[in-house]
């Protein structure tokens, strides 16, 4: 992923009525872009709040909006307001890392547009930490989990996670 300036972040949500007010995460200027297919963060002031932002890619292609960058777009998330473990595993839907249920989370994102402003959302199980560009690349390991077995090598694993977000994506945008 290319490296990304905050009024591109910003510009980019489609689900998100004042992307002013999203709170830029603390360690922007020290990430490492190359690693990642997607920008997440967690709010830490509101933890309940979550933001994503990808870019397209042949593999992602993404909505049209006007208004925002062609090659961006953002999504906001809700995630539970308490989650307790009850000793389960949970799997990212996006990079399929398996996960003590604390760390995989339904995380809810509001519809684009009309839909969203009526309160319709969209939700799959991700990563708590939303680092799943670092599992796929085997740059973090899952606490309690871990990865499953695979035959796929991390080109592969990169790819899935990409068409997984990018479905994600055009379920929130439709």
């Amino acid at each position: 992923m290319r490296a990304l300036s905050p009024h591109e972040i910003r510009a980019s949500f489609i689900n998100h009525d004042d992307p002013a007010s999203i709170p830029m995460p603390w360690w922007i200027d020290a990430t490492l872009w190359d690693t990642l297919d997607y920008l997440g963060w967690v709010d830490p002031a509101s933890p309940t709040r979550a933001y994503l932002v990808t870019e397209a890619s042949p593999e992602m292609p993404l909505p049209a909006a006007p208004g925002r960058p062609d090659d961006l777009v953002g999504i906001a998330l809700r995630l539970p307001k308490t989650w307790q473990s009850g000793g389960r595993r949970g799997l990212c839907n996006l990079c399929r890392t398996q996960h003590r249920s604390v760390d995989a989370v339904m995380m809810v994102a509001p519809r684009a547009g009309a839909a969203g402003r009526n309160f319709n959302t969209v939700g799959t199980y991700v990563c708590a930490d939303l680092a799943c560009s670092l599992y796929v690349r085997r740059l973090r390991r899952a606490s309690g989990g871990g990865f499953l077995p695979e035959t796929l090598d991390e080109e592969r694993r990169i790819l899935r996670l990409r068409r997984n977000l990018g479905s994600f994506i055009e379920r929130v945008a439709a």
